[in-house]
Order: C-alpha cells, then structure tokens, then sequence
C-alpha cells in the first residue's frame, strides 16, 4: 500500500495536491449536481438522476437545500482560495501547514454531511457536523488573517521595493490581503447570527423570493447582506491572487492596491449596514465597488503591457512593432490575458446591467415577479461563474500546461464562458427588448447558446480533471514533479530571467 500512501501524502500535504483535491472535488459537484438542472428534467435526466442514488428531494425544503448547496460550493472555493494564498504570500511554514490542514477537514465536514443532510433523508447528527465543518472553516480563517499580518518585521518591505509600501516599509499589498480575510470574516459572522435563529422563529428564505415584501426584519436583511458581501469578498481574493500570479508591481501597483484595501473596505462596510440603514446601503456599495473596478482595471493595463512585451521578443520584434503585431503578441497566452479579460467583461454582464437594473427600480416593477427574480438571481450566478473561470485559467498555469494544449484550455475556457454569461445576460434582462408575447423564439436562442457555452467549459474542466486522474496513478507522473516543486511560481518570472 505504499503506493497509495504517497499519493494521499501527495494530496493532503502539497499545495498543489490540495488544490487538485479541492478542484476536482468542486468539478465533481458540478457535475453530480448538474444532472438535477431544468435541461435535463425535461429530457429524464433528474428523475433517474434522483432514483439511482436515493435522493430525498421534499418540495416543501427546496429553498434549504439550495442554501446548503450554495455554501458547499462557497466554502470549497474559499478553501481553494486559502491554498493558494497561504503558498503566495510569505508565511511560517507551522501557519501555513495549519491552515490548510484545518480548513482541508472543515470543508470537507461541509461538503459531505451539508449535502448529506439536505439531499439524503435530514439526519440532524449531519447538520452538526456541517455546522461544526464551517467553524473549522472560521478558525482557519482567523488564524489566517494573523498569518497575514502586515506589521511583523520579517514582511517589510525595503525602501527600493517596486511594491507599493506604507511609512515604515509596511507591505502594502499584504495590507490588502489582511483587509479581506478581516472583512470575510466578519461578513461570515453577519450570515451566522440570523443562522443561528433558525427555528427559533426565523424560517429559512431564499432573498430572490421576498425583493417585493415592503419590510424586511433585521435578520432578514443580514443575510441578504451576508450573501452579497461574501460573493464580493471572494472576488477581492482571485483579484489579489492574480496580483501574486503575475507578480504585479511598480507604478500601477501603487496605486491599484490601496484602491483594493479601500474598496474593500467601503463595500464591506456598506453591507454590513444594509440592516440599520438599508437606503443608503446600496449606494456605499457603489462607491466601493468602482474602487475596485479601476484597481482590476490598472492590474488589467498592467498585465496586457507585459504580454505586449515577452510577445513581440518571442516573435524577434524590436520596437513596438505594428497594431496587429501589438495585438498578437498580447494575446500569445491566454491565461493571464483571459484571467484579466474576465474581470473587464465582467463589468459588460454583471457590473453594467446590475447598475442599471438598480437605477431602474420603476421600470422592474412593471415586470412580472418571476422576470425581476431571473434577473436578480443570474446576476448573482454569473459574478461566480467569472470568478470560477478567473481561478480556473490560474489553475492552468499552476498545473504547467503547454503550448497547443494551454492555448485549447484557455481559449475554450474564455470563449465558451463569455458566450453563456452573454447569453445569461441577455436572458434576464430580456424583458426591456424583448415582449412577452414575442419572447419564446428570443429565449430558445439565447438558452441553446447558454447551454452550449457551459457544456463545453465543463467538458475543458472535465477534461483536466480525467487527465490528472489518470496521472495520479502514474508511479512519475507529473503528480510526483509538484510533489518535489510545491511553489507557486509567478507567471512572467521565467521570460524576465527571475
């Protein structure tokens, strides 16, 4: 069995293993959970899906289950998020070894006895455990707000550092990410009061279904709060992640982090006081959100300048060489282009349609209640979808893929991604185009195109994770390569010699 012991070793105690583990763990959920989708209700699918595996879907706990599926999915992440993080900013090595170990039981505490509970006959003793999962995941989360902390001596930074750095030589960046491990933590606590009260004279609820109710109790606004902030506060992390993925620095540097510190900051705040001042709540979260925009916006700028450059030397171009030269050598590796891409997309179908559907609040009124509630749930989903395809093409750097290979994954990833989010876009938000009456051959358009787009995201990912399956039985396979080369290495380090 010594075999198997160095693959688990392998899994549980690299860095790399552990964000295979999580990875393929987030795929196969997907995945599993897909078959229940309306597409595949309608062909057959979801009935079997449910028989063959002896699933206990009570009508009348929909909302619950769904919201224990939405923290599976949330927590997998954010502990995918946590294994990159702890191997990209410095740390001690006894922190970093007991974070990921404590946060590795929890979500797999949340992901097997959350979805145990809601999706296999409520056995309570299940719901303990997933409570006890998430605590975990909160316990690693303060100890790693304190691995970050950025006034320790051994993290300044010296007066020559091209990283923008506070009085004293303070990492400025790693203020940044001290800021949102504080701010998650806290807006964790935000969703876990009203949690708390469950069946204590707080029902469960799902935010889509009350956007019309005139008042909200205040535990009813603390989770709309809870889950807009953590959806944000998981952004800022592959925001900065790709910071340290592409080894950001210099002038744009300077000023890009202290708007993310900032913004994070305004936005956190902002939903934090939806309870007690919720008509001016929106309004700060604006103000924070642009903040963070024009910081993804400098790090975008300063990501295409550098793939201009390693570009046109690889194509033997002095100079700045001509607009379609420019243009090719930008786009000559898709993952660190396509992460940044993301995020400007992103304000095309999900900053500027959600900002508008705000400002037009009237005009949503006059729509049907289902419309408003589509277009209020695919605004959310797309937002995790972008960043789920941000940490995906990372993903495919840390994994090594090569060229015609890691041109394939990226482009389809990109592609296939940007056509569904448009697609879901223009689903709800159809009703300001398009009349109900006219609307059926609209949606069977845009939902073809949707599903398209996604299949074949899924099958890139399945992909992958077929393959790295596969080599994990290799007695050398590359499994046993980043079992011996644990680091996370930035993007541009091997073009400029570092």
């Amino acid at each position: 069995m010594a075999w198997l012991k160095k693959r688990f070793q392998y899994i549980f105690t690299s860095t790399k293993g552990l964000i295979l583990m999580a990875s393929a763990l987030i795929a196969l959920e997907t995945a599993f959970m897909g078959m229940l989708s309306g597409p595949l209700a309608e062909w057959g699918v979801r009935d079997f899906w449910i028989r063959f595996w002896g699933m206990h879907l009570e009508p009348s706990h929909r909302e619950a289950r769904i919201i224990f599926l939405y923290h599976t999915f949330a927590i997998g992440v954010i502990a995918l998020e946590t294994y990159m993080l702890t191997a990209l900013v410095k740390m001690k090595e006894s922190h970093k070894a007991g974070i990921n170990a404590v946060i590795t039981v929890g979500y797999l505490m949340v992901l097997i006895f959350g979805l145990g509970f809601a999706y296999w006959g409520e056995n309570w003793a299940f719901h303990g455990l997933f409570l006890a999962g998430l605590s975990l995941v909160f316990f690693a989360g303060m100890w790693l707000a304190y691995a970050f902390w950025p006034w320790a001596q051994e993290y300044r930074l010296p007066p020559d550092s091209p990283y923008w750095r506070l009085p004293g030589g303070v990492d400025g960046e790693r203020l940044a990410f001290f800021v949102m491990a504080v701010a998650t933590l806290i807006s964790a606590i935000y969703g876990a009061v009203p949690g708390s009260y469950f069946g204590n004279g707080f029902e469960v609820f799902l935010s889509e279904d009350i956007i019309r109710i005139p008042y909200h109790p205040p535990l009813e606004l603390a989770i709309i709060g809870h889950l807009h902030i953590m959806l944000v506060d998981i952004a800022v992390a592959a925001l900065l992640i790709v910071h340290r993925w592409v080894d950001f620095k210099g002038k744009l540097h300077h000023w890009a982090t202290p708007m993310v510190i900032i913004g994070t900051i305004i936005v956190s705040v902002g939903a934090w006081l939806v309870v007690p001042v919720r008509p001016i709540a929106h309004m700060i979260i604006n103000v924070g959100a642009m903040f963070l925009m024009v910081a993804s916006l400098l790090l975008t700028i300063y990501v295409w300048r550098k793939q201009m450059e390693i570009g046109l030397r690889k194509m033997g171009i002095t100079g700045k060489g001509t607009l379609g030269q420019r243009i090719k050598a930008m786009l000559h590796d898709p993952l660190p282009w396509g992460a940044t891409w993301q995020m400007m997309y992103m304000n095309a179908v999900v900053t500027a349609p959600g900002v508008f559907m705000a400002i037009k609040l009237e005009m949503l009124r006059d729509w049907l209640l289902r419309e408003e509630r589509t277009g209020l749930v695919g605004h959310w989903h797309v937002l995790a979808a972008i960043i789920a395809t941000i940490l995906l093409l990372y993903y495919g750097d840390v994994v090594g893929l090569k060229g015609k290979v890691r041109q394939w994954y990226g482009w389809l990833i990109i592609v296939a991604s940007d056509l569904a989010f448009a697609m879901a876009t223009a689903f709800y938000t159809k009703r300001i185009y398009v009349s109900e009456s006219q609307q059926q051959p609209f949606v069977n358009t845009v939902m073809f195109f949707l599903e398209l787009g996604l299949f074949i995201v899924l099958v890139v990912v399945g992909a992958l994770m077929v393959w790295r399956l596969v080599d994990l039985f290799k007695p050398e396979g590359k499994w046993t390569e980043e079992w011996q080369d644990p680091e996370l290495k930035p993007i541009f380090a091997e073009e400029e010699g570092q």
